[in-house]
């Protein structure tokens, strides 16, 4: 947080006297109820280190997928941030209405929602481009910054949706594009073998009190038993680990395409998921959550979870219960309602996963001795 040796007094004394660009609040980790106002330009947000800027959720711009963060409109911004030398923080609004007003009162720096020209004010600036960006704001008393922000789109205008498109690169300096090879998804029946990863299936698995063939089931259902796997989230190997959940579950970026490494760090990642759900008492419930939670993060999972209490159904089933708001939380009027705390959800895909890996799971249960 900002300015923390900052005064009592002195803090009552900017906000009294100056007027620029943006309020900036520094919370005490002792005292979060201790908040300071300075009006911050370009010059004092590049010597603060942090620009802030403020959005809502969508697929276009921003919303979180696997712990990480994504959209276009996000990339973007990140990109400016730092070619001013800052880091980004991003705080997220329900409404263009509300946006405008937390700009106002210098809550943020920039708007990157494209703020459709009837809800313009005069208050602002709106920044447009050819491509991508079609009505960002910045405040009129930051004219240091919109002049600065005016330039950067100008000089990137025809490589916007270059920066915007996700590239992979492990620590190593290697880079990746998206990529799969798909494999059968039985190697050989007679022998009872389903992949040439069989056996650490079995390992993790009997670690897990999972049988092998549902992790099997699952990593078909990721990377089709290619080890090599980009998706074009950036999620990588065997079992797509995301770049953030691999560091968090201990494989380093060298070691992700690696089968065992993959799967090792992947077995982690339920064993967590297993811990987090371990009150859902019915095991082949607990299952669904956990293969959700897999996929899409355990935070949107838990925001379906909340909105079928609050619609009257069981938030500890899955099929015709929370799999039902799990595809709605692709719609504004479900996922701006309170009791969803992490935004824009794409369920679709979730929805299908689960079902999709159940489906290959009893075929596998069926087939393979």
């Amino acid at each position: 947080m900002k300015h923390l040796g900052l005064q009592i007094s002195f803090v009552v004394l900017l906000s009294a006297l100056l007027f620029s660009c943006r309020s900036k609040r520094a919370d005490s980790p002792f005292d979060r109820s201790v908040k300071e106002q300075e009006w911050f330009d370009l010059t004092e947000i590049q010597e603060n280190g942090e620009l802030i800027v403020l959005t809502e959720y969508g697929p276009d711009t921003y919303f979180e997928w696997r712990g990480e963060h994504f959209g276009r409109q996000y990339m973007l911004a990140d990109a400016y941030a730092r070619s001013i030398g800052t880091s980004m923080r991003v705080e997220v609004g329900r409404s263009v209405e509300e946006l405008q007003k937390r700009m106002a009162t210098g809550d943020g720096d920039i708007i990157i929602y494209n703020v459709p020209d009837s809800l313009q004010t005069e208050d602002n600036v709106y920044l447009k481009a050819d491509t991508i960006i079609s009505g960002w704001a910045v405040s009129k008393r930051c004219p240091e910054l919109a002049e600065n922000l005016q330039e950067w789109i100008e000089k990137n205008n025809t490589n916007l949706v270059a920066l915007s498109t996700l590239e992979i690169r492990t620590s190593n300096g290697r880079r990746y594009t998206p990529r799969r090879r798909v494999s059968a998804p039985i190697l050989n029946l007679a022998r009872g073998e389903i992949s040439i990863f069989d056996p650490l299936f079995k390992q993790y698995g009997k670690n897990l009190g999972w049988d092998w063939k549902l992790l099997a089931a699952q990593a078909y259902q990721e990377s089709a038993f290619d080890p090599e796997a980009v998706s074009f989230m950036g999620a990588m190997g065997l079992m797509q680990l995301m770049p953030s959940t691999a560091k968090s579950v201990g494989v380093k970026m060298d070691k992700v395409f690696v089968p065992e490494h993959n799967v090792r760090g992947a077995a982690r990642l339920i064993s967590l998921l297993k811990e987090h759900y371990s009150k859902i008492h019915n095991e082949s419930e607990r299952i669904n959550f956990i293969l959700a939670a897999y996929n899409a993060g355990s935070g949107h999972v838990d925001d379906a979870r909340r909105l079928a209490k609050k619609y009257g159904k069981d938030p500890d089933r899955w099929l015709g219960n929370v799999d039902g708001f799990v595809l709605r939380m692709a719609q504004p009027r479900f996922y701006n309602q309170p009791e969803v705390q992490h935004g824009y959800f794409r369920g679709q895909e979730t929805h299908d996963y689960v079902n999709s890996i159940r489906s290959r799971w009893d075929e596998y249960r069926r087939k393979v001795r």
